[in-house]
């Protein structure tokens, strides 16, 4: 009987390690899944992440200031980012999964020999390199999905180490026409992860370069204290106008596809707009601009009641110490004018800032400590918007340091200092040796 016990106690002290352990190897993938780490993209011909992070491509989101971070599980095609967030890598940068066939800019590639460049930011022990291209008839205007390209990588190079942070593959690339899209994988050995990138090219011999006429007759109607109607006449093209810009000066401010009306809102009132509209076809050639329509909006009257919208795209910009953590967002808008922006750590309010300013360093915060950050938009009238997405930051230890180095100290083996912000240690005996200078090899640094 007691040897019974004894067995079954052992029994269940395995189910529960095994059970431990099998919630452990399910969190690690929950985390490799969820988690973007910022490792590598490629930038030649520039992926569609890398023209977003250098401008070109506009209306990206936050992946301008992470293009190494599209990552999800490996195993493309049985496994992967879902259809309809191939190019998101799931949708941590849904902006990034818009498709039409204009949405984005073009690299000019040729059938034939390719270079493919990574910039790698951590460099991982790798399993592979794939590389996959849309089929001849896939649909520019929909979702990319698998069954928009052709599931056989037309390269695949098999990796055994870790990359440089520069990293090639040249390939051999199939013929196509027209538009088409390039999705680079790289596989990581020792994760569950791979990155993948989506590269928008399109075959020079199969171009088409000529633009469409300018839009005419741009008429504004429905003015209002922030919002007014603008309307035009069709630009005519060679194949075809598939959408329509609108701007105010030189600056974007919406578009269409293909209507021929559109209803600004969110304008600030008692404000002078340069209103003009431009023709875009399939092939990404933007036409001249119509005639400009210049209007005012209309003067808010009575007290002004309305908040202004909430700040948006809250984020860390820069390194985070162990005592700072350097905040930025995207501006509100209001009816009137936003006159501040209010931080908050948690419920405090922490500090007030110009409305002209959309970034702030929060100081004097305790190393390895989380806080939650959001921003809040103020108008003139004192209407508060209500708060931006919340930030979560947990600040980093503090740094380790010893005491400072001195000439005049004489030092032995295994003494420790700090010099110019760099830990060293003393191998040895000594007396004068400048920690770091040519020479020095007394001194090894600390990691």
């Amino acid at each position: 009987m007691t040897t019974l016990r004894l067995t079954q106690s052992r029994m269940i002290k395995v189910l529960v390690a095994g059970g431990m352990m099998l919630m452990l190897t399910i969190a690690m993938l929950f985390v490799f899944e969820g988690k973007a780490t910022a490792h590598g993209y490629v930038n030649n011909p520039s992926s569609r992440a890398a023209l977003c992070a250098s401008g070109i491509n506009n209306n990206c989101g936050l992946i301008i200031y992470e293009p190494y971070s599209l990552e999800a599980l490996k195993g493309f095609p049985a496994a992967g980012p879902a259809d309809g967030k191939i190019a998101s890598a799931n949708g941590a940068f849904a902006a990034l999964d818009e498709q039409s066939a204009t949405r984005w800019t073009k690299v000019n590639i040729s059938p034939g020999t390719t270079t493919f460049n990574w910039n790698i930011k951590v460099p991982h022990s790798t399993s592979s390199w794939k590389y996959y291209m849309t089929k001849q008839d896939w649909n520019p205007n929909a979702p990319l999905t698998r069954a928009s390209f052709d599931l056989t990588p037309f390269c695949s190079v098999s990796y055994s180490g870790t990359p440089d942070n520069t990293y090639s593959d040249t390939c051999n690339v199939p013929n196509r026409t027209g538009y088409q899209v390039i999705l680079a994988v790289w596989e990581i050995a020792d994760t569950a992860n791979a990155f993948y990138n989506v590269i928008d090219v399109n075959f020079p011999g199969n171009l088409d370069t000529v633009a469409p006429t300018a839009p005419t007759g741009l008429v504004v109607s429905n003015i209002a204290t922030t919002s007014a109607t603008v309307t035009w006449t069709a630009a005519t093209d060679n194949v075809g106008v598939t959408s329509y810009r609108i701007f105010n000066g030189s600056t974007q401010i919406a578009s269409t596809n293909g209507a021929l009306s559109y209803n600004l809102t969110g304008l600030t009132s008692n404000t002078a707009f340069n209103l003009t509209v431009r023709a875009v076809d399939d092939a990404g050639n933007v036409s001249a601009a119509s005639n400009t329509a210049s209007i005012t909006t209309l003067v808010v009257t009575g007290p002004d009641v309305d908040p202004p919208s909430a700040p948006t795209s809250l984020h860390v910009m820069g390194s985070t110490t162990s005592t700072t953590v350097p905040l930025m967002w995207n501006a509100s808008s209001d009816n009137i004018a936003v006159t501040s922006y209010q931080i908050y750590r948690g419920t405090t309010l922490i500090d007030t800032v110009s409305g002209s300013i959309l970034a702030y360093s929060v100081t004097n915060l305790t190393p390895s400590t989380a806080y939650a950050f959001t921003i809040k938009a103020v108008d003139a009238a004192g209407n508060v918007s209500i708060a931006s997405n919340t930030l979560n930051v947990t600040t980093p230890a503090a740094p380790t340091t010893y005491t400072a180095w001195n000439v005049s100290t004489v030092y032995v083996g295994g003494n420790k200092v700090t010099h110019n912000g760099v830990n060293y240690e003393a191998k040895w005996w000594t007396l004068g040796e400048t920690p770091g200078s040519t020479g020095a090899d007394v001194w090894k640094v600390i990691p």
